[in-house]
C-alpha cells in the first residue's frame, strides 16, 4: 500500500487566507508523527503530495520550501516516523499545470515512483481539490476533518467524487486503514 498525505491540514495547521512561510509557521497537528510511524511501522511507503503556490506567487523561494520541509521531517523524526518523497506543486492557480491538485500529477509521479497502482494507493486529504485529485488519479480516498475537512465536508462532497471516507484526523485514518488490511486470524 502507498499513503499519500497532503501537507497543510492533514500534518501540520493550514493557515485559509496565508502560507507556510518559514520553518517557525510550521505547526504540527497533534499526534501526527505518531500515526505517520504506525504507517512506516507497516512497511508502507509514506509520500507528501503539496501545493505550494507560494513559490509561484514569489512569496517564498524553493531553499525556503526545503527549510520548512526539514523542519517537519524533524518534527516527524521526533516520533520515529519518516517520510519516504516529497512532491510539490509550485503553480500559481493562474497558470497550474497537471501536477498541481486537482490535477492527479503529483499522485501518478508517486505512484510510479513506488511501483503502486491505483489500487495499491490512498490519499488522505482535507479538501475538494484533494479529492478530486484522488478521483482522477483513480486512488482510494480519505477526507480528514482537521485543516479545511470540516468544512469540506459541510459544504458536501460532490457526487462524482465518491466514495471517500471520512476521518477524524490523520490518527483516525491510519485507525481505519490498518483495521482494514489487518488479515484475518485462524484458530
Amino acid at each position: 500500500m502507498l499513503i499519500l498525505l497532503d501537507r497543510d491540514g492533514v500534518l501540520n495547521q493550514d493557515y485559509p487566507d496565508d502560507y507556510v512561510k518559514s520553518p517557525a509557521e510550521l505547526i504540527m497537528l497533534p499526534h501526527v508523527g505518531k500515526a505517520v510511524a504506525r504507517l512506516n511501522a507497516r512497511g508502507w511507503p509514506v509520500a507528501i503530495c503539496t501545493n505550494q503556490a507560494c513559490i509561484g506567487k514569489g512569496i517564498i523561494d524553493e531553499a525556503m520550501l526545503g527549510r520548512i520541509h526539514d523542519t517537519l521531517f524533524d518534527h516527524l523524526a521526533r516520533d520515529n516516523a519518516r517520510i519516504d518523497a516529497l512532491f510539490f506543486a509550485p503553480d500559481p492557480p493562474w497558470a497550474q499545470t497537471d501536477r498541481r491538485k486537482p490535477g492527479p500529477g503529483m499522485l501518478r509521479e508517486a505512484m510510479t515512483r513506488f511501483r503502486k497502482t491505483p489500487a495499491e494507493t490512498v490519499f488522505i486529504g482535507d479538501s475538494v481539490t484533494d479529492l478530486q485529485a484522488g478521483a482522477s488519479a483513480g486512488v482510494r480516498r480519505i477526507l480528514v476533518r482537521s485543516g479545511k475537512g470540516a468544512r469540506t465536508q459541510a459544504n458536501g462532497i460532490p457526487p462524482n467524487l465518491l466514495p471517500v471516507t471520512v476521518a477524524e484526523d490523520l490518527g483516525d485514518a491510519v485507525d481505519r486503514l490498518l483495521a482494514d488490511s489487518t488479515p484475518p486470524t485462524t484458530a
